[in-house]
């Protein structure tokens, strides 16, 4: 604590009177429109109250996608603002998205650098992070063909069901010890997302911190990840400030979360090549039987047989890779099922549907205790409106991945300079008014009575629907989280009855206030009391 107080006087000290200086010596910014080109174009408009050094990043408060809305209802559905030194295009409307996502998606199709990215994801080696080119091209083809594929995902399904049950028996256990029925489904919801991906990515083998008990030294490791991927260090606003990113803890705490997740991910790897080199059958061809192999066999099998492209992942590469798939298959999948149960015990009667639905689907043999399984899944079709609604109402990232433009464009008539960022907010396309009926209301009818389920191996191709991005950016692992989702919410609707817990005044209800981070979730963990279903 000594050290935390230094470091916020030192910042105090020194860096208070430097920008005290600056924001006087600084000429405000005009609000006029901008000048434009010979062929008419302006840039799009740009809200006043830009400031000197941050530009507009102070009016964008807790909530971002919540904050950009406002900024849109009153300048229009593509906005310029300056986040920082950085230009940043604001989209906010389906047909705006559309022009940027697919008509000129390949203008919009990079990424920023981000000093975050480069320091935790190994210069930006993965997929989400990398910039547009060769490399991008080349790595996105690999996890789509070799990791995400709908083989592959399949391959995957005793790895679900299994941590399917782990859930089940978890929440039987805290509802018997709390006496009440009590669970925090946050925490169990979490555990199993985690568990899913990482037995994907690195078999079922334990991999874990040193003295880790129950992994939860590993757990806030990631936490510390996504945290530090949406964090914006002082030295991108202002290089010349860098040092205050070292005397605040960023750096280090940086350095903390790379160091331990880079020991997890080493010994993961080391240990594939040795079991490879010992069983000698490091040239097993990529189309063989075997559904038992974990993206890291997948990408060493890749390393040494693909060579059609000339593509070589050395281990930062496989890192990185990996990295990805834990910062988003596992924060993405929790979230959507937190933010499903949330509002199903908000709405008990949409639960009881989809509970009778599940429980006619499963039949009988699951009465006694025994799974719901992907067989059974077909059956509920509910099931999938249920999820689609969520993430209509509940993108997980609200904020798509920012991307930059590689060459001078336009969108929706306005000029876009290259090298300039674009977010797409897709939390404000799912709940416009003019595109949805009943918009800021959960009701997953819609997609069971009127639109179209959720195609989740169509991904961006309605664009009034962006949980998943779209274009050449849009998320390929949509295919690869669907059934683990579907699968854990099925199983915890049928074997349990659910309600929020009493309240002191008023009818029950799950508070739905959100915190910000690389997804939005539950501002706090979901308390809810847990009853078990007899079958009867």
């Amino acid at each position: 604590m000594a050290v935390s107080l230094a470091a916020l006087l030192a910042v105090s000290l020194v860096a208070v009177p430097l920008l005290t200086l600056l924001l006087l010596a600084t000429k405000r910014p005009s609000n006029h429109p901008k000048r434009a080109d010979d062929d008419g174009r302006r840039l799009p408009p740009s809200p006043p109250g830009a400031l000197p050094l941050i530009g507009h990043i102070h009016q964008l408060g807790r909530l971002p996608h919540r904050a950009l809305r406002s900024l849109a209802a009153s300048h229009g559905p593509v906005i310029l603002l300056r986040l920082g030194s950085a230009p940043t295009v604001v989209v906010s409307s389906a047909a705006a998205a559309e022009e940027a996502m697919k008509t000129r998606d390949a203008a919009f199709a990079s990424r920023p650098r981000s000093a975050m990215a480069d320091r935790l994801v190994y210069g930006s080696r993965d997929i989400t992070f990398a910039p547009y080119g060769e490399y991008w091209r080349q790595a996105r083809r690999v996890c789509a063909v070799h990791l995400l594929s709908h083989r592959r995902t399949a391959s995957f399904r005793r790895v679900r069901e299994r941590e399917a049950a782990a859930l089940v028996a978890r929440i039987r256990h805290h509802a018997a010890a709390d006496g009440g029925g009590a669970v925090n489904m946050s925490d169990a919801l979490f555990c199993y997302s985690k568990a899913v991906v990482t037995r994907a990515a690195f078999g079922d083998r334990e991999y874990g911190l040193d003295g880790d008990e129950g992994g939860d030294k590993l757990r806030r490791v990631f936490a510390d990840l996504q945290e530090l991927l949406m964090a914006t260090p002082v030295r991108e606003v202002a290089p010349w400030l860098g040092w205050v990113d070292t005397l605040t803890g960023l750096d280090a705490r940086a350095k903390r979360t790379f160091d331990a997740l880079d020991g997890v991910l080493e010994r993961v790897i080391a240990d594939h090549r040795a079991r490879r080199r010992r069983h000698q059958d490091g040239q097993r061809i990529l189309e063989d039987d075997d559904d038992h192999r974990d993206f890291v066999d997948v990408l060493l099998d890749v390393n040494e047989m693909d060579k059609d492209t000339g593509l070589r992942l050395d281990t930062d590469n496989m890192k990185a890779i990996i990295m990805d798939m834990f910062a988003a298959g596992t924060d993405t999948s929790y979230t959507v099922l937190e933010w499903a149960m949330a509002e199903l015990v908000n709405h008990p009667e949409k639960m009881r549907k989809l509970q009778s639905e599940i429980r006619a689907a499963a039949g009988d043999a699951t009465a006694t205790g025994h799974l719901v399984t992907e067989d059974h899944l077909a059956g509920a079709p509910y099931l999938k409106a249920v999820i689609s609604e969520t993430l209509r109402l509940h993108a997980p990232a609200p904020l798509l991945a920012p991307r930059e433009t590689t060459e001078d464009t336009e969108l929706l008539g306005y000029r876009v300079p290259a090298g300039t960022r674009v977010l797409v907010n897709a939390w404000a396309i799912g709940r416009d008014p003019e595109l949805w009926d009943r918009a800021e209301e959960f009701v997953p009818e819609r997609f069971a009575a009127g639109d179209p389920l959720l195609e989740y191996s169509k991904v961006g191709q309605d664009l009034r629907f962006l949980a998943f991005g779209a274009g050449r950016r849009g998320c390929p692992g949509a295919g690869f989280a669907a059934p683990s989702v579907e699968l854990a919410l099925a199983n915890v609707l049928y074997h349990f009855d659910w309600a929020a817990l009493p309240a002191t005044l008023g009818t029950p209800v799950v508070d739905m206030t959100e915190a910000y981070g690389l997804t939005v979730r539950l501002k706090k963990p979901l308390l809810v009391v847990a009853k078990p279903w007899s079958g009867r």
